[in-house]
């Protein structure tokens, strides 16, 4: 880019040109069905995924076998069904690919290697109960790939809030740098962790409720409202961005 820029400057290339290396260089289009942005770990620091419910199956599969031929950084496919993910497999099981997906989260990573490396830090994920584990699998999955170790303890919410101080001292004491806390109903988990550590809080809100908590409205509100502070919320099943979130707060010294 900064190369790019200097030629514009000098006069070396015109506006046109200019931008269409800029475009070759960020962006890996794909005929006129999605365009890749190739670079964005290199601007946020961590790479894009493909979210796929809205997908049409063969633009899907159009879009990851394009990649895999340009790229060799691993694919993240969110929100993919099993059966969507055993089509995949199908099509293109016989490439030399690793295919790594999680059933509870629906997310699908795809690599052409398994590097092993030392994790760079520690998150502590928690959900209240046992149907928010499957957004909290989400973000552990995305905390994993950005090369941090996740620390779980799942079903150890308020109704029986006995459960939540051990599962809390031991993460204080594995010195995590972060807790992702995934709660549906009436969303008061993220508050009770806040108001005992002293590192973030990422709340997620899980569309797990009924009545007037049905989609997770009320936990959305409830952990906006928190009078608990260092608190950041994310949208309503939203693993991944809280994952991101974590690393973030994990890359940003």
């Amino acid at each position: 880019m900064k190369d790019i820029l200097e030629r514009l400057a000098s006069g070396e290339l015109d506006i046109a040109e200019a931008e269409k290396l800029i475009r070759s260089e960020n962006i890996l289009e794909f005929d006129d069905v999605a365009q890749m942005d190739i670079k964005r770990k290199d601007r946020t620091g961590f790479p894009e995924a493909v979210f796929s419910p809205s997908k049409d199956y063969e633009d899907l599969l159009l879009i990851i076998g394009r990649y895999l031929e340009n790229r060799d950084d691993d694919l993240i496919i969110t929100k993919l069904s099993s059966e969507r993910y055993e089509r995949i497999l199908k099509d293109l099981g016989e490439n030399s690919f690793i295919f790594d997906y999680n059933r509870r989260a629906r997310i699908l990573v795809i690599r052409k290697e398994i590097a092993e490396r030392k994790p760079i830090a520690k998150i502590g994920i928690i959900t209240a109960g046992t149907s928010d584990i499957n957004i909290a699998e989400e973000a552990r999955v995305i905390v994993e790939e950005g090369g941090c170790e996740a620390i779980t303890s799942y079903d150890i919410g308020v109704a029986g809030i006995h459960r939540l101080f051990p599962q809390i001292a031991h993460m204080v004491g594995e010195g995590v740098r972060a807790f992702i806390v995934c709660a549906g109903m009436e969303g008061a988990l993220p508050s009770v962790v806040a108001g005992l550590v002293d590192v973030p809080v990422i709340a997620v809100p899980t569309s797990v409720g009924y009545g007037v908590g049905e989609g997770g409205r009320v936990a959305l509100d409830a952990m906006l409202q928190s009078c608990a502070p260092g608190i950041a919320v994310v949208n309503i099943d939203n693993g991944f961005g809280a994952g991101v979130f974590a690393l973030t707060i994990v890359n940003s010294d």
